[in-house]
């Protein structure tokens, strides 16, 4: 190929017999073609995600799987053909390492059940302690539904006497009574009576 600016006709510094797209042609570079994968295949990745992840996470998986795309190592443009193939096989890759981190997350995150108080009992007194806390679950789910809830609400979402009672419309002199109440009941189940 010989670049001698006599072959040019002046368009651009190349000889007359290379062919050039026309001047209005856009559809070059990496940015493009994954413009134009996007249009292509966005939706049916997005449907793919659907199934298989959570719906709140589907459009951050397609811009992730897109970023991925255009900074991809790969320095030739994918045939056309091999685009839909290459995208997919990106999209299991992506969701196999999303639940490998995963896992990785939730067993970093794991506690064991038996902790110094149960490891160091022997297994009749787990039991014992197992059968003591069905009890008191079972005295708890027998008290009456208002106090029930104002148990509930006290000591597993922490509110104190007087925004329970403004919660329930009562005074705090009340939700005392109604505490005094289930801590009975839970007191005669952990010993046993009825």
């Amino acid at each position: 190929m010989d670049y001698d600016d006599s072959d040019t006709e002046g368009r651009r510094g190349i000889p007359a017999a290379d062919p050039l797209p026309p001047d209005d042609w856009h559809g070059h570079g990496r940015t493009a073609r994954a413009e134009a994968a996007y249009a292509t295949h966005g939706p049916e990745l997005a449907r793919f995600f659907r199934r298989r992840a959570a719906s709140q996470d589907v459009g951050d998986l397609v811009q992730e799987l897109f970023r991925r795309f255009v900074s991809g190592r790969f320095s030739a443009p994918l045939p056309a053909d091999e685009t839909r193939p290459y995208l997919f096989d990106s999209a299991r890759n992506l969701l196999a390492e999303r639940a490998r981190r995963d896992d990785r997350r939730r067993t970093a995150a794991h506690v064991e059940y038996d902790d110094r108080e149960t490891a160091d009992r022997c297994p009749h007194e787990r039991l014992e302690m197992r059968d003591e806390l069905r009890r008191i679950e079972s005295a708890i789910s027998k008290l009456k539904p208002r106090t029930r809830d104002i148990f509930l609400m006290h000591r597993f979402e922490g509110l104190s006497y007087e925004e329970i009672g403004a919660e329930m419309g009562m005074t705090a002199k009340g939700v005392e009574k109604q505490m005094a109440k289930a801590f009975i009941a839970i007191r005669r189940a952990r010993s046993g009576r009825r």
